[in-house]
């Protein structure tokens, strides 16, 4: 399914990135790799481990801006899913700005799949999710409720550990 696909990878250049990046590199030899984040910072470090592979682009976004997702989506295949404002305390300080990313986010990126024709969307989640006792797991709750309404959304439960 990946082999020779297209993929976009949102929050690419967090924890989860670092591992399913290479491991797709290696494992499945995609014809192209997007990693979508808005950590210019973390971009520069990334794009060094990656520098002399061609196949491995970095697109500076934000999932809450629906017209960059429309670009960034150009000529994808497969989305993964990953960006999120995790940190609980975070969370709890910003409310507003963690419903915008987890939720309005995957709503974003929900509308620009369906339009762009992305095959498949693989959507992170948590096990915060499965009984919320915060912001974040009720946020992410509410993200994996928004995503069958793509048909060929999967999600797939990620353990994160609290933080």
């Amino acid at each position: 399914m990946l082999k020779n696909a297209s993929i976009l990878i949102t929050g690419g250049t967090g924890s989860f990135g670092h591992t399913f990046i290479p491991m797709t590199l290696e494992k499945y030899n995609p014809k192209r790799l997007v990693v979508f984040s808005r950590d210019e910072i973390k971009q520069w470090e990334m794009a060094k481990l990656f520098k002399d592979d061609k196949r491995v682009r970095f697109l500076i976004g934000d999932v809450r801006d629906k017209d960059r997702l429309y670009r960034a989506l150009d000529g994808i295949d497969y989305v993964v899913h990953a960006a999120a404002t995790k940190i609980v305390p975070t969370a709890e300080y910003d409310p507003f700005e963690c419903v915008k990313t987890n939720v309005f986010g995957a709503m974003n990126l929900i509308d620009a799949c369906i339009d762009k024709g992305v095959k498949r969307i693989i959507a992170l989640s948590t096990d915060k999710a499965s009984s919320p006792a915060n912001l974040y797991g009720a946020t992410k709750l509410t993200s994996d409720r928004l995503r069958p309404l793509h048909k060929s959304t999967q999600i797939i439960p990620i353990i994160t550990p609290i933080q």
